[in-house]
């Protein structure tokens, strides 16, 4: 575990069990950064709530990054230092191009791990292998794509069925939704998620303050 600089660049993915009995099958993944010599992070995901009030679920805010509702965050990817500021300006630019802003579903997607997907494919250099529970990351038009790291490949139907094969994501089963697969990290399995090593050690760093409150109505997002 090492310490992160407070004044370098910081890419992020996390993800953490949402409320209720959906947390007993799936997480909410989400990304933050944090630029050169910014003190706070912005936090991009998807909350599916947020339908009812505006045109598009993707959110940009400030807010801390390694917790959801009260819920401790898990680490999927950090990149940090020299480069990462590029990074962020394509992780940006993917999420307002993100093409189900507007659409949301709990299964099979397109949900907030949809979205933590496609910013990885749209940065590879992320390097993010989700877990099995972020129901959702394979969820996309094509039936042929890259794997949800952005390497490797991907046959899927619309979330439902599919085959994945890649460095980082190993191999993996797709079954309505539910992801058995193996890696170089461990075991993938529904419900379970990971059975392994971590590959991302948790950073030692005091979070960015909390930055205003949070609607209580975001506890259904996934």
């Amino acid at each position: 575990m090492q310490l992160i600089g407070v004044g370098e660049a910081v890419a992020q993915v996390w993800g953490a069990r949402t409320q209720g009995a959906k947390g007993i099958f799936g997480i909410h993944s989400w990304i933050a950064v944090k630029p050169s010599g910014a003190t706070e992070y912005t936090v991009y995901e998807v909350i599916g709530w947020r339908r009812r009030r505006t045109t598009s679920c993707v959110v940009a805010r400030k807010r801390r990054p390694n917790r959801w509702f009260g819920a401790p965050g898990k680490l999927y990817a950090e990149k940090r230092g020299a480069g990462v500021d590029a990074l962020i300006e394509r992780i940006a630019e993917a999420a307002l191009q993100y093409p189900y802003a507007r659409t949301y579903t709990v299964w099979p997607g397109p949900n907030s791990n949809t979205f933590t997907a496609w910013i990885a494919r749209a940065v590879p250099e992320l390097e993010v292998e989700l877990p099995a529970t972020a129901i959702g990351k394979d969820y996309t038009d094509k039936m042929v794509s890259t794997a949800p790291s952005g390497s490797g490949f991907q046959f899927c139907l619309r979330g439902l069925l599919g085959f994945t094969a890649s460095r980082l994501d190993g191999i993996e089963l797709n079954i309505l939704g539910l992801n058995f697969g193996v890696s170089s990290s461990g075991i993938k399995l529904p419900i379970v998620g990971h059975i392994g090593a971590p590959r991302i050690p948790l950073p030692i760093e005091e979070p960015a303050p909390w930055y205003g409150a949070q609607n209580a109505s975001e506890a259904d997002a996934g």
